[in-house]
């Protein structure tokens, strides 16, 4: 069972009563894909696009994270865990390292369709999961909870989350000679999606360096975001990362 794994994150676990779900919310949720897929289908990366369908995501209809663990299991090895809300730094790394990524289950309402402070099932989902289809993508992901969840400094957290903001929230990559979105916030987000599409941020070539030296602004559209050549990049920065860490470097 989950909770004999999860120490730190077993308080946090619930399950996803799915059947609660009412009408006007699968209309939210479908008015919201509805929403972002005509641009996610011109800008996301085909790694977000393959995983939307391989996970079987409905745009009608609210996903059931049991149907789409079922598909993404036999993959990548990764579980969408249902979760009470926001979860502290030790249970959230604690879950990334078990594979295991926690999933709200509240949906925002009619009138926040376009922002919510606190990350949703929209969010979530539709943000992040498809990507953990992706068997590089989500060993880099597992591999960041692991070194995250040994790590007891504050200062080493706050420099690993910037590689976390820039890649796994908020990350674009280059294909086929273009800027293509995969971070969950610029994809959840037509905001900041548009942002970046419609030339109002900087976008550098990912660097370690340089994403390890760029805070994190959490109240304002970015004004400079990161693009990778391969997920392999974030993936050896992970490692490259976790080298320093040992080495004190970081």
């Amino acid at each position: 069972m989950i909770t004999e794994t999860l120490s730190a994150a077993a308080p946090y676990l619930i399950q996803q009563d799915y059947a609660a779900y009412t009408d006007e919310q699968h209309a939210v949720w479908a008015e919201l894909v509805g929403r972002a897929m005509p641009e996610l289908q011109k800008h996301a990366a085909r790694e977000y696009l393959e995983g939307f369908e391989i996970i079987g995501l409905q745009r009608s209809r609210l996903p059931n994270l049991r149907s789409v663990s079922a598909r993404l299991a036999p993959r990548t090895g990764w579980n969408s865990s249902p979760v009470s809300g926001f979860l502290p730094a030790p249970a959230f790394f604690e879950m990334l390292a078990a594979r295991r990524f926690p999933t709200t289950t509240w949906l925002r309402t009619r009138d926040s369709l376009e922002y919510t402070p606190e990350p949703d099932i929209f969010h979530d989902v539709f943000g992040h999961v498809p990507m953990h289809a992706h068997k590089v993508f989500a060993d880099f992901l597992e591999h960041y909870g692991r070194v995250c969840a040994g790590i007891s400094d504050s200062g080493v957290l706050e420099k690993l989350g910037r590689l976390f903001w820039y890649t796994v929230e908020f990350g674009t990559i280059h294909q086929n000679g273009e800027i293509k979105v995969y971070g969950s916030g610029l994809i959840s987000s037509h905001g900041e999606c548009m942002n970046v599409m419609g030339g109002h941020c900087a976008i550098h070539d990912f660097t370690l360096d340089e994403v390890l030296a760029t805070p994190v602004k959490v109240d304002e559209l970015h004004k400079l975001l990161f693009a990778v050549s391969s997920f392999d990049q974030i993936y050896d920065a992970m490692h490259d990362a976790e080298q320093r860490t040992l080495e004190g470097r970081l």
